[in-house]
């Protein structure tokens, strides 16, 4: 695997593993989520290096095995672009239902 490409998935687990931080010693749930904005801008930020880093990998090589490399781009942009439309809601189910996948789908492709 081209040694940029392993970098940016190894950034990408590291942001991941950062998100997943932010709950250790903090309750995992929604309401603390939206209350706690300097934890909402943490996790954005997170996202925003997810997005970038899936960004660089895509260009580098467009048929990397990467689930909804574009809707995480999106994401990315979304954040950076259109700040004021973020939803709550939306990165909620991101840290739930999608990070963890993401994260056994990067873990994958760094063992190959």
């Amino acid at each position: 695997m081209d040694e940029k490409i392993l970098k940016w998935l190894y950034d990408i687990r590291s942001a991941i593993e950062e998100i997943e931080s932010y709950f250790i010693d903090q309750p995992r749930d929604f309401q603390h989520y939206t209350s706690n904005l300097i934890l909402k801008r943490a996790v954005e930020r997170d996202l925003e290096i997810i997005g970038e880093a899936v960004n660089r990998i895509i260009k580098q090589d467009p048929d990397f095995p990467i689930d909804n490399a574009r809707k995480i781009v999106g994401l990315r942009n979304q954040i950076i672009h259109a700040y004021d439309n973020i939803s709550d809601e939306n990165i909620w189910a991101v840290i739930q239902k999608h990070l963890p996948i993401l994260k056994n789908e990067v873990e994958d492709l760094i063992k190959l």
